[in-house]
């Protein structure tokens, strides 16, 4: 049974190790329990890939904890069966049954400060794990006290995804199935005295909401692109530069459509055979990275790692750097 320090904590959402009570244990006579934190849920069940029912979960308190011990010795990649107090129904994957997102090697060179390509590592990452597609999140807060991921999902309820530290780098993880490109995220965390701080958006988040909202989104990485041969040639010390910078959302307006900013492939319809005709060699972007205030042309940027929404989709841009290329022009 869960001790009443722990059920208190999952409460409260200040439980400092969620992975230690919820998801699946094994027990002293060798038989495995599971234990889940579902507020709004009426009754749960474990149940097999067939909907074979493993467990069925009582109640510890009317708050949303349930636990329960499977008959046979153990129990394999399991789902749970919920029926919710308003009568709906659904069959979820237990994110706590789910082991580490950061692979050692990954854990060593974050907590060394050697990691050469973290934004790679952190932030959230669409993939497959234990043949379930989901999103793994990781954020570096080594100070705090409780990091969990909110969002649409979860009612942004941070006591219901409360992450896994690793100790050894300081970085909160979780894998939550389900959870795809599209989904709009945050994290919320308790500081190392246990307050409660306001939602951050994550700082390796590959995409974001358009002002004025704030949210990160889940988004999939686009693959690498080598650098094509010519390019490496025009970008020789000894070639010739001429660059013209710009501001995109300065560049052009349609004021038949409320004076809308154009989107990636009207950019690269307009600005960009402009500048090759005028003999330009590289056009230099003002930071497209997202920001909240127009009025700051891209210099007060809150998504280092995400390109802003406001010209569209991030394969817009991909889009945008491929027509200049084949137009010989390089992008700053």
């Amino acid at each position: 049974m869960l001790s009443a320090h722990d059920i208190d904590g999952l409460l409260r959402g200040n439980h400092r190790d969620p992975f230690a009570v919820l998801g699946p244990h094994a027990e002293d006579d060798g038989r495995w329990s599971v234990r889940v934190f579902l507020p709004g849920a009426a009754d749960v069940e474990v149940v097999d890939g067939a909907g074979a029912i493993l467990i069925a979960l009582s109640p510890v308190n009317a708050e949303g904890v349930f636990e329960g011990v499977a008959a046979d010795a153990q129990i394999a990649d399991y789902r749970l069966n919920v029926r919710w107090a308003d009568g709906n129904a659904s069959l979820v994957d237990d994110p706590y049954r789910f082991g580490a997102v950061l692979g050692d090697m990954d854990a060593w060179l974050l907590a060394e400060g050697s990691h050469l390509r973290p934004f790679e590592i952190l932030g959230a990452n669409p993939r497959v794990m234990a043949g379930v597609h989901g999103t793994a999140f990781a954020v570096w807060a080594p100070n705090a006290s409780r990091v969990s991921v909110v969002g649409d999902f979860n009612h942004w309820d941070g006591r219901r995804h409360p992450m896994r530290l690793r100790r050894e780098c300081g970085v909160w993880e979780l894998f939550l199935p389900g959870v795809g490109p599209g989904a709009r995220y945050k994290y919320e965390l308790l500081d190392a005295s246990g307050t409660l701080l306001r939602l951050k958006a994550d700082p390796c988040g590959r995409a974001a909401e358009l002002r004025p909202s704030t949210a990160s989104v889940v988004s999939e990485p686009l693959p690498a692109v080598v650098p094509r041969p010519d390019r490496a040639r025009a970008n020789a010390i000894d070639a010739p530069i001429s660059i013209y910078e710009v501001h995109l959302g300065s560049w052009r307006r349609i004021p038949e459509e409320g004076n809308r900013w154009l989107n990636w492939d009207e950019l690269a319809d307009s600005l960009l055979p402009y500048a090759s005709e005028m003999a330009f060699t590289h056009v230099e972007l003002l930071p497209v990275s997202e920001h909240p205030f127009d009025g700051s042309w891209g210099y007060q940027p809150i998504g280092l790692y995400a390109v802003t929404a406001r010209f569209g989709p991030i394969e817009g841009f991909r889009r945008f750097v491929e027509r200049a290329h084949e137009m010989e022009l390089g992008v700053i």
